[in-house]
């Protein structure tokens, strides 16, 4: 299993480097202090699974679409202190497949990279617990929904899927487009309707994945509120 460590702490790094190589059977073929070196060893390396922690500075979630763009069969697994549900939902919505704490032990750890390695979805139990508080449930994510088929939307469609990305109401977006409110919530029927979603999740993660918005733009405002 070809891994990548990505983190900007170097304790960090070296503590998960020496626990990987004391298990056997994982080959550290790169470290990368932030989300450039990351992208360079990505494309150098080939990684089966990229460890990272993107709340850590040098990162953000955006490198981790971006590097699923051009390597789709790179595995990441996600590694963070405390974030709250609807975070790390929407981390697993940019692509990350797993999602453990650093606080986790050292052979959940293992776990988590091995699953992860084999396209296997691994969630520590302090991670679902924050997501079960936080009313999700992660069986309910559809992270398969959007085909590779194309989706023509209007330009007006478009602009308004980004504001339902950013978490404006029909009401604020009807202010903010000079339109009624009946108008805004018909484009909204019809919009679910091209993309075959039925609900704002659904409508968000188009946003993200055609990067309409940018995942980090929203991603740590359940944080701050």
């Amino acid at each position: 299993m070809r891994v990548i460590l990505a983190d900007s702490n170097d304790l960090v790094r070296v503590g998960l480097r020496t626990i990987l190589n004391s298990h056997g059977g994982f080959q550290i073929v790169g470290e990368a202090k932030d989300s450039e070196e990351l992208q360079a060893q990505v494309e150098f390396f080939e990684p089966t699974v990229v460890v990272i922690d993107y709340t850590s500075p040098g990162f953000n979630i955006d490198i981790i679409p971006k590097v699923l763009m051009n390597h789709k069969h790179v595995k990441f697994l996600a590694i963070t202190p405390e974030q709250s549900g609807q975070t790390l939902v929407n981390a697993l919505r940019s692509g990350v497949i797993s999602y453990i704490k650093k606080d986790c032990d050292l052979g959940e750890i293992i776990n988590a990279i091995e699953e992860t390695a084999h396209g296997n979805k691994f969630f520590c139990g302090q991670i679902l617990e924050t997501i079960q508080r936080a009313a999700i449930d992660v069986n309910d994510i559809d992270f398969e929904s959007f085909s590779c088929e194309p989706v023509i939307l209007s330009e007006r469609e478009n602009e308004i899927i980004t504001l339902i990305a950013e978490g404006l109401t029909n009401h604020q977006i009807a202010d903010q487009l000079f339109l009624s409110n009946h108008t805004i919530n018909t484009h909204r029927k019809n919009i679910m309707a091209k993309l075959g979603v039925k609900n704002t999740a659904g409508i968000v993660m188009y946003a993200v994945k055609t990067h309409l918005v940018s995942p980090n733009k929203f991603l740590f405002a359940a944080d701050n509120t």
